[in-house]
């Protein structure tokens, strides 16, 4: 798994960070999702590596990265504190601007990393993702019914108490599916206390604080200045729920919005990681 890249953790200012990065070529950063870690680009990030530099981080309260000392201080587990921790660790890596593209929660920390530092940011895809303050002003009983977690998550206690319980039946997954290596840090992750603390703390943040930040951009007028292509997964629910993806970023964003869905289930990464990998090149070489 990822042969060719380094592992190691970096110390940035406000956290410490788990990164694997290599290949050569323009910068590229991938952010995961819930509950993965960067290990969910085992299989997109050697292709990408042939013609970039890709880094891949777990995200902070994800993975083996730090944790906010309290779990319930939002605005350390808020995107625009993990922005800051993009930034700074591409910082480190000497790339000043870069290639961006998230999944799932990993598509929050990247929008808001293209909001707030927007001349660091050449292009950014969002995958499986819409603004949170539109998913959560589109909210209806199809969303409430289905992507019910994040209200779950966003509770005090509860619910470390009942994915810990029984981790792996929880969230699912398997080693034939995933990878034997990324599966293994997976399980890691997952039953990991203070990890799982780390992971329900984005849904916290999102419900609070995260949604806050969106809407002063709006209020503002601010809007992303780089290229966005937004990608979904056709076997996932994203589409069915918001109809055109591309239409609810177009709002957001200054240039003309593309995008396509990937055929695949919602871990599109590790589902379909050739046409992943191609609609990215596509989309960064343009």
């Amino acid at each position: 798994m990822f042969e060719d890249f380094k592992l190691e953790m970096i110390r940035l200012p406000e956290t410490m960070l788990r990164v694997r990065h290599g290949g050569s070529g323009p910068p590229v950063l991938l952010l995961h999702g819930h509950p993965r870690t960067h290990t969910t680009w085992h299989k997109v990030a050697p292709i990408l590596a042939k013609n970039y530099t890709v880094i891949c981080p777990d995200l902070r309260g994800f993975g083996k990265s730090g944790k906010p000392a309290d779990p319930y201080d939002y605005e350390a587990s808020s995107k625009r504190a993990k922005a800051r921790d993009c930034v700074a660790l591409m910082e480190h890596l000497g790339f000043d601007r870069f290639f961006l593209a998230g999944h799932d929660r990993g598509s929050y920390t990247a929008f808001r990393t293209a909001m707030d530092h927007q001349e660091r940011v050449k292009k950014l895809a969002i995958l499986d993702g819409i603004p949170i303050l539109e998913a959560l002003e589109r909210c209806d009983f199809r969303f409430a019914s289905r992507w019910w977690h994040w209200f779950f998550f966003a509770q005090h206690g509860k619910p470390e108490q009942a994915i810990l319980a029984d981790p792996l039946t929880w969230y699912g997954g398997n080693e034939a599916s995933m990878g034997r290596e990324n599966f293994a840090d997976f399980c890691s992750a997952i039953r990991d206390p203070l990890t799982v603390q780390g992971m329900l703390g984005d849904y916290r943040a999102g419900v609070r604080v995260d949604h806050l930040h969106d809407r002063d951009d709006r209020n503002t007028g601010k809007k992303l200045t780089c290229p966005l292509h937004v990608l979904w997964s056709m076997q996932d629910d994203l589409e069915e729920l918001y109809g055109d993806i591309r239409a609810i970023w177009q709002p957001w964003s200054t240039h003309p919005v593309s995008g396509q869905g990937i055929d695949s289930g919602h871990h599109m990464a590790e589902e379909a990681p050739s046409e992943l990998a191609q609609a990215l090149t596509s989309f960064f070489e343009a």
